[in-house]
């Protein structure tokens, strides 16, 4: 009996799972294909990785759909992706290039000069910068509701990086576990494999 209820369980926990990756590896609306990846403005692969996505997305004309996964072991990717939030409330374009600017300079950035960085790039854009970016912890809450979401997918290191579809046949999505594979896994998706 013991067994039968632990199986249960496990097989509950796995749909629930299996829901939430359906629900979020899907493209936006009115695309068919698209790139969603779980990122940390602090980990250096994520840096690594961010260079590649734009130019696939601009390649192949899909969007990137950008989940928040600040790592606890990192001091200042919380507060990055709260201010990353504030930005893509101005703008979803605005958003992609302050990560692109805090990925350039992530060797620089630091928990006591972050404010400092966010605010040359707020100026730099023509934004201003509130000296409190979220006093309702709206943007956190938005946050901490994608690392919610990483955490029910089984997220387990950034980037995590996902090719979806919104065709019916092939698989819906696919995560890429090599990067050199990235484009070819675009062209399958396309095509609906």
């Amino acid at each position: 009996m013991i067994t039968l209820l632990a199986s249960l369980a496990l097989f509950a926990t796995t749909a629930v799972a299996q829901d939430a990756a359906s629900a979020a590896l899907r493209p936006p609306k009115g695309a068919e294909v698209a790139i969603v990846v779980f990122e940390d403005l602090q980990c250096p692969d994520c840096r690594r990785a961010a260079p590649l996505l734009v130019e696939a997305s601009k390649k192949y004309e899909i969007p990137v759909v950008v989940h928040d996964y600040p790592l606890p072991q990192h001091q200042w990717s919380y507060q990055a992706a709260v201010i990353a939030r504030f930005f893509d409330g101005k703008s979803l374009q605005l958003g992609h290039d302050y990560r692109n600017y805090i990925y350039e300079h992530q060797l620089e950035v630091t928990a006591d000069n972050l404010r400092q960085f966010s605010d040359k790039f707020a100026r730099d854009h023509n934004v201003d910068l509130p000296f409190v970016v979220d006093p309702q912890g709206k943007l956190a809450a938005e946050v901490d509701a994608d690392k919610d979401l990483g955490n029910r997918i089984g997220i387990e290191h950034t980037p995590t990086i996902y090719v979806v579809s919104s065709k019916r046949q092939g698989k819906p999505f696919v995560e890429v576990v090599d990067r050199t594979q990235l484009y070819q896994l675009i062209d399958s998706m396309k095509r609906g494999e």
